[in-house]
């Protein structure tokens, strides 16, 4: 089913995709074709977001991991118009992202600054949400690394992934409310509810809030690890199933968009390949491979070019 403008044409749908290892912002068609190349010299990207309504694309650069040197940055969907949205060192190591339309706010997870944060679509009034330590030697416990991020706006809450060491089975999937509790902190806080534990590595998150799904790419080690996941986002912790495995043999999987009209979704792997597949996981197709190290994805439906 195609998505149609208010005069009758159908909307094109776009992926965006971030080369981790060449400090490139990569744009193509969900098959795979007319793969473009529109931003360059980024400071290792890793999270991605599209505001369609505005024309922009939003990233974030890990920058050096120990450095302290984090930013966002900002383009129209071509690529021109590059824009620094959070300076180097306005945060640590920001990892995925999430643009929160109805408020107007961006949340990402920052990894080695060991918390959640969110600030205005300009950079302006950061804050922080969730803050699991600080310092260097907080730092040296990974177990303390925010990764994934996503928001659930219409309920006020967001989740995001704790990934853990590496194939250690120590990640865990957690949920807040977008506003912290009145007289609590980031580092102090009531209402935060650990919805899964003991999973390989969970890195990007994505909701599906119609069917009340998340979903999470693991580049743990297999049986449970290099997958896409499922699980319901409510129910009481004792009654949760076991997240649902839907596609496996990535190569360190990371980047995970969903197109739920079209009822796919296409995730990334450090190897370089973009796939695509149904949501329950069947019809897996790699779109394109060796492109590098690849993090974040997006898939957002654009208005034809007149």
């Amino acid at each position: 089913m195609k998505s149609m403008t208010s005069d009758g044409k159908s909307k094109l749908g776009r992926l965006f995709v971030l080369d981790l290892s060449g400090g490139r912002v990569l744009s193509l068609n969900p098959d795979g074709s007319d793969r473009k190349i529109i931003v360059t010299e980024c400071r290792h990207p890793d999270g991605v977001a599209v505001d369609v309504e505005a024309g922009h694309i939003y990233w974030t650069n890990m920058g050096v991991p120990d450095l302290n040197d984090g930013s966002i940055e900002r383009a129209d969907l071509d690529g021109r118009n590059r824009t620094m949205v959070v300076t180097e060192g306005g945060t640590f190591t920001p990892k995925q992202l999430h643009l929160d339309k109805k408020n107007c706010k961006l949340y990402w997870s920052d990894r080695e600054g060991m918390r959640v944060m969110r600030s205005n679509l300009d950079g302006s009034k950061i804050e922080t949400l969730v803050e699991t330590g600080q310092g260097d030697a907080d730092r040296q416990d990974v177990l303390k690394y925010c990764v994934g991020i996503t928001v659930d706006a219409e309920r006020g809450q967001f989740y995001w992934t704790q990934k853990g060491p590496g194939n250690a089975g120590q990640g865990r999937i957690f949920r807040a409310n977008i506003e912290i509790p009145k007289g609590q902190s980031a580092a102090r806080r009531s209402d935060i509810e650990m919805l899964f534990d003991g999973l390989p590595e969970p890195i990007d998150l994505q909701l599906d809030l119609n069917n009340r799904m998340m979903y999470w790419t693991d580049r743990g080690d297999p049986p449970r690890g290099n997958t896409v996941n499922r699980a319901p986002m409510d129910g009481e912790p004792e009654k949760r199933r076991p997240p649902e495995i839907l596609t496996t043999h990535l190569m360190e999987g990371i980047g995970l968009a969903l197109d739920l009209k079209g009822e796919r979704m296409f995730f990334t792997d450090l190897g370089g390949s973009i796939y695509s597949a149904k949501l329950t996981g069947l019809d897996k197709k790699e779109l394109l491979y060796m492109q590098g190290n690849l993090a974040g994805i997006a898939y957002a439906e654009l208005a034809p070019q007149r």
